[in-house]
């Protein structure tokens, strides 16, 4: 298996809707923040419109390939705006026939490698609920450490969640053993 990120080109635009946005039900949509209740982008707003150029050759936005496939997206934003010292990580993998097979704890990990070494930044974080057990998983597995528990402030499906912050120092992630890492590729 191997796994490879990369920015989001012109010519992966209709793929990547297909992949990403085409259902509306999709599995992954169950708990990537169902509470902010967005609508998907339709495919000639992300193609040809301005949805989709913030995804085209964005630094902080790039595919995961796996075996040269496209399987999902990691993603950054900082919390500050033009501060850029608070920054927040994420990632989707968009097919569940994917889910489960160590695919977003290789990605990710490539991800905040990536992250750290374009940044000067001491911190990088990620922000998910509670009702999202697969990344609570995936950042306890990572070593991330559990940093805040804002309680009971998503609302989804009539009943309160809460939101979990975790987050990794640039120290810790260098010492970090991702020995895990290296015998999945």
């Amino acid at each position: 298996m191997t796994i490879k990120l990369r920015k989001i080109q012109h010519k992966d635009a209709e793929a990547f809707w297909n992949m990403a946005f085409s259902n509306e039900d999709a599995e992954w949509t169950k708990g990537n923040g169902p509470y902010f209740q967005e609508e998907l982008p339709t495919k000639s707003s992300f193609i040809a419109g301005r949805v989709g150029a913030d995804y085209m050759n964005n630094p902080l936005k790039k595919i995961i390939l796996l075996n040269n496939r496209m399987v999902g997206m990691v993603s950054a934003h900082y919390e500050d705006g033009n501060l850029q010292k608070w920054l927040e990580a994420g990632i989707v993998i968009y097919n569940q026939s994917n889910w489960q097979q160590h695919i977003g704890f290789q990605a990710f990990s490539l991800w905040i490698d990536e992250l750290f070494e374009k940044t000067d930044l001491p911190h990088i974080g990620l922000t998910t609920w509670a009702g999202n057990q697969r990344m609570l998983g995936l950042a306890e597995k990572m070593g991330l450490k559990k940093e805040a528990e804002i309680r009971q402030v998503r609302y989804w499906n009539g009943q309160y969640w809460d939101s979990i912050k975790y987050g990794v120092l640039r120290d810790e992630w260098e010492k970090g053993d991702r020995s895990q890492i290296s015998h999945l590729k």
